[in-house]
């Protein structure tokens, strides 16, 4: 693929731009307010590769690069998570319009945004994707938006996310958008598949970065999976190992940081333990063993949760562990930005 010049917004630690610069983008300039996330962002892009600041105070010199084909990026989304308040005055649910003044100053060919599911799927957000939809119109942007799960696209993680692209000048189909994305998609490796790419934890390849503690929950939130209720103290929920994982969140760290059965993972014929207390939980048999957590659990590495996000094996995230673990959580699946960002280039920019 020819290069083609991107800008990056609300860059994060870099997960989308991983991708995009796989796909064969050249970044040009990229925006991020977290100065941690933007020591990591410079670790990997290189020095000066950032402009670390506050977007609606970096307009002007973000305006100051020409030529570029896309802008893209995922705006802060803890205003319309439903693992949020849900909060439509929630100063981050305005930022998506700072990105659309982005836009307006640089004029790309094309824009691509990123953001959770409920943005681009419930009733409650209509009036805000509606008035979205309208100003990119205003600025001359055919825009479509499409929800994206992905597991369907080789990712090891069942995280939806919807993508809001805009076609500068000519028509975007959302079939024709949705055709060329069948042809990525690929079935996912599982975690455990995953894990066996790198050493044991405790290993120098996998070190043992989360030393929480896992206690059993004093009252068990249960749902119909072993996987999907609240068994354990804290939010960290236990792992399937034989699936993809559940969605990462940039809560993740302490005990909010997932769970996983070490003996499970050492020897695939050992059931996970989370499915067999679940079990004695709802026949309401409790073996006398099942008192207290055993040692066999413990939380998931930084090392295991950048691979299921598909970060590069070494990523030099900087900060504190809490930090680090807030960046992958953050992040855009760099292989799923990297199968989005190819499809935009074929598609729209007839690369």
């Amino acid at each position: 693929m020819s290069s083609l010049r991107a800008v990056s917004l609300f860059s994060g630690a870099g997960g989308m731009d991983v991708g995009f610069r796989n796909a064969g983008y050249d970044i040009c300039i990229a925006n991020e307010i977290e100065p941690i996330f933007c020591k990591t962002y410079e670790a990997f892009f290189g020095k000066n590769s950032i402009l670390c600041g506050d977007i609606d105070e970096n307009l002007d010199k973000l305006a100051s690069f020409n030529g570029i084909d896309v802008v893209f990026g995922g705006p802060p989304c803890q205003g319309f998570s439903v693992a949020g308040k849900m909060d439509p005055n929630d100063t981050r649910s305005k930022l998506i319009f700072s990105f659309l003044k982005a836009v307006a100053l640089l004029k790309p060919k094309v824009f691509v945004m990123e953001n959770v599911r409920a943005l681009g799927h419930l009733e409650k957000w209509a009036p805000v994707r509606k008035r979205f939809l309208d100003e990119a119109n205003e600025l001359g942007y055919n825009t479509i938006y499409k929800v994206l799960n992905s597991a369907d696209y080789g990712i090891p993680q069942k995280r939806e996310r919807v993508f809001f692209i805009g076609v500068n000048g000519s028509d975007a189909c959302i079939e024709d958008f949705t055709l060329e994305l069948e042809k990525h998609k690929a079935a996912p490796r599982t975690v455990r598949e995953v894990f066996s790419d790198f050493g044991r934890i405790g290993t120098d390849s996998n070190p043992d970065t989360c030393t929480a503690f896992v206690t059993l929950a004093a009252n068990p939130v249960m749902r119909k999976s072993p996987y999907a209720g609240m068994l354990l103290n804290g939010q960290g929920r236990p792992v399937n190992l034989d699936s993809v994982s559940m969605t990462l969140p940039a809560s993740m760290g302490g005990n909010k940081t997932p769970v996983i059965d070490q003996a499970a993972l050492d020897d695939s014929s050992v059931e996970n333990w989370a499915e067999t207390y679940h079990r004695q939980i709802v026949s309401g048999e409790l073996s006398p063993e099942f008192a207290w957590a055993p040692e066999r659990l413990r939380r998931m590495s930084i090392t295991e949760a950048a691979a299921i996000q598909t970060f590069p094996p070494n990523y030099p995230f900087q900060g504190s562990k809490g930090k680090v673990y807030c960046q992958i959580g953050n992040a855009v699946p760099c292989k799923l930005a990297e199968t989005v960002a190819t499809v935009v280039a074929k598609q729209f920019l007839g690369v």
